[in-house]
């Protein structure tokens, strides 16, 4: 299957409450969905405020809808506010249209690192992990199914003990899988240390660490062909059998891994 080129964007259904995982050019797709069900409302955690990570909210049609209804939660990120953040992308000229003049009712919300927040029966817990400018990952619980993102964050020396602690368990580890070891070391080419990125080994080494079902290969590098995103999935496979790379339109049931497992 193709693996597409849309930035991260990943959504959770948690019964009828809808979460979405970062607001990258992915969201599009979603928002013309939510149009054609006329299901407006939404929960959106963003794991930091990189431009590929929210260049999807000008081209989210139900924000520019009266009755959507639309929480938001991410990061301080030391230089602006979450807010103007989100107005700054969104400003001649480089947009015509302001946050401010957007039809929805959103409510933009503060995250704190160890934080835990209720969206609807489900429980977020949010905790920062190692990116410049700084990310956070999350943890998902509902219903006795748990999926954790943990996108755009570099592995250390050993497993990362705080994202180790909030994949226990989980059935489903969304986690950056950017760089290969090779290109991770700058074996041919620039070193990617420091970056903020990580590899599919760090990935298998968390998942089998943390004890979860699935391990999903996310934020695939953007020179990456579809051959070579399979090759790296076949790769991380041997590592730990129950990986899969991201790709567009995947969609995973939670409950069937949990049964599996």
């Amino acid at each position: 299957a193709a693996v597409g080129g849309n930035t991260s964007c990943v959504e959770v259904m948690c019964g009828s409450e809808r979460i979405i995982l970062d607001a990258g050019t992915g969201l599009r797709k979603l928002g013309d969905r939510m149009m054609a069900e006329m299901a407006l409302e939404a929960t959106m955690l963003l794991s930091h405020q990189h431009w590929d990570h929210i260049q999807g909210i000008p081209f989210f049609v139900p924000a520019y809808v009266p009755s959507t209804k639309l929480k938001v939660y991410g990061g301080v990120n030391g230089v602006m506010s979450l807010r103007e953040t989100l107005a700054h992308q969104m400003t001649a000229p480089v947009f015509p249209v302001r946050l401010d003049e957007l039809g929805a009712q959103i409510e933009l919300c503060e995250v704190k690192s160890g934080g835990k927040f209720m969206v609807g029966d489900a429980q977020v817990t949010a905790i920062k992990v190692n990116h410049p400018g700084g990310c956070f990952a999350y943890r998902i619980d509902h219903d006795g199914h748990s999926v954790v993102y943990a996108t755009d964050t570099e592995h250390y020396a050993c497993v990362d003990p705080a994202l180790r602690a909030l994949a226990a368990g989980a059935d489903v580890l969304i986690y950056d899988s950017q760089y290969t070891p090779e290109e991770y070391r700058g074996d041919s080419g620039r070193s990617k240390v420091g970056w903020g990125h990580s590899t599919y080994v760090a990935g298998a080494e968390l998942a089998r660490s943390a004890g979860v079902g699935k391990y999903v290969l996310f934020h695939h590098d953007p020179s990456r062909t579809d051959a070579k995103v399979n090759e790296i999935e076949t790769r991380a496979k041997a590592l730990f059998a129950s990986s899969v790379a991201a790709r567009e339109g995947m969609e995973i049931n939670l409950r069937a891994i949990a049964m599996a497992a």
